[in-house]
């Protein structure tokens, strides 16, 4: 387990303190569950569109690749 620093809001932490008091667990696994529970119920970020390949027949320098994927990206700008 690693340990982390958290910095608290005064307001926060005195609520984490009462309900510590009233449940009788420690801050610490308070927090533990706190943040196993945000990340449990958090929405998995969407997926991107996947980019474009590019097919030349041949490898392209970086600078052909620069000009190729700008010229791609300009034409689906024109498109909207």
């Amino acid at each position: 387990m690693t340990q982390t620093t958290v910095h608290l809001p005064e307001e926060l932490e005195v609520r984490l303190d009462a309900l510590s008091a009233v449940t009788g667990v420690s801050r610490a696994e308070l927090i533990l569950r706190a943040i196993a529970l945000l990340l449990d119920h958090a929405e998995r970020p969407k997926r991107s569109r996947e980019l474009p390949v590019f097919d030349s027949g041949r490898p392209l320098a970086p600078d052909e690749m620069d000009e190729s994927v700008y010229e791609h990206r300009k034409e689906r700008v024109a498109r909207r």
